[in-house]
């Protein structure tokens, strides 16, 4: 179970620097945007996010 967390933080950390890798202007740009936003905008949308990650995973064991 360890090794399944540390992979999966891994693949995260990946994931998350590719579009500052590919895209640095246009990834500043989306983070200022996203500065903007609500409280409660910003908490829906990580919502909607952990809630997609779940239904990926249940999907896929």
């Amino acid at each position: 179970m360890t090794e399944e967390l540390i992979r999966a933080i891994a693949l995260v950390l990946v994931i998350e620097g590719i579009m500052p890798f590919l895209s640095p202007d246009g990834w500043r740009q989306a983070m200022l945007q996203a500065g903007r936003l609500s409280d409660k905008t910003l908490r829906m949308i990580g919502f909607g996010s952990m809630l997609a990650g779940v239904i990926i995973l249940y999907m896929t064991r």
